[in-house]
């Protein structure tokens, strides 16, 4: 099930019917994206990434967003391994620790550790410079997410914020376009990202409805059925599978045998153009 979350905090969302569904009638989809059907790249020694999307030396002009969701990396950086500094503008950079503790440092003064139940937002604006590591002195691997989404408001002064999130069962808002006291802001009015945990084969608390809807399964497995009612086919996806849903897709979600914890994005709207 599905709760509409068109107005949270008396602030409506801008709704915007997919493309795919101009003009007739269209239940929506769910479009299950296996983690090995991702492309993989080595950018440098010690990392490997794995994008849901066209990114860097990969293209597939095919593949290149969904809504407003511009990139969705697994990436895994070995001890002592990280991007130097590299320049981002216009950009809202999310991301999630899955495992290890990942040091960030940027031109605006900002320094970090990123660990697993924590969730920070880096909106890029006019424009920031930023390095990403392994915590030095580790010996293990950092395995983390980090999701691009295209903001609404460009060319601004650049945003950071940092959260620990609560270990607890349920539906949590990570960062909303929308002030929330608990919530980090993003620079697109009409998105939020969610986390998802449920207990082993627990369904699911209801989730925001939206015409696009990004899920990953960061850890566990979770069933569905395609559409509702009878006509929906049974699927289940697995830790670093994503599913890119439209309409009312993605029905009775019910969590796996060792549960489930995924991120899911709540997008009112796709890519902006000029």
């Amino acid at each position: 099930m599905s709760v509409d979350s068109s107005a949270r905090d008396g602030h409506p969302f801008e709704t915007s019917e997919p493309a795919s569904a101009a003009g007739r009638k269209d239940r929506g989809r769910a479009d299950l994206r296996r983690t090995g059907e991702r492309y993989l790249s080595e950018p440098a020694e010690g990392i490997t990434t794995r994008h849901a999307f066209s990114f860097a030396g990969h293209y597939d002009p095919k593949n290149t967003s969904f809504g407003a969701l511009l990139a969705c990396n697994e990436e895994t950086l070995a001890p002592g391994a990280g991007y130097d500094a590299h320049r981002h503008t216009d950009t809202e950079i999310v991301t999630w620790v899955v495992d290890g503790a990942l040091a960030h440092r940027d031109d605006a003064g900002h320094a970090s550790v990123v660990r697993p139940g924590m969730v920070q937002v880096q909106s890029a604006g006019a424009g920031i410079t930023h390095t990403e590591r392994n915590l030095g002195g580790a010996t293990e691997p950092v395995t983390f997410l980090q999701m691009w989404l295209q903001p609404d408001r460009f060319g601004v002064e650049p945003g950071f914020g940092i959260r620990s999130v609560p270990a607890a069962d349920g539906l949590t808002l990570l960062a909303s376009g929308h002030p929330s006291d608990d919530a980090l802001r993003l620079r697109r009015t009409d998105a939020a990202l969610w986390l998802v945990r449920a207990g082993a084969w627990a369904a699911l608390p209801e989730l925001p409805a939206a015409p696009y809807r990004y899920v990953h399964v960061v850890a566990g497995s979770v069933g569905y059925r395609t559409v509702p009612g009878p006509q929906g086919g049974g699927r289940s996806a697995s830790a670093g599978d994503a599913i890119r849903i439209t309409g009312d897709a993605f029905a009775d979600p019910t969590a796996g045998e060792s549960g489930v914890e995924l991120l899911l994005w709540e997008m009112h709207s796709p890519l902006q153009f000029g």
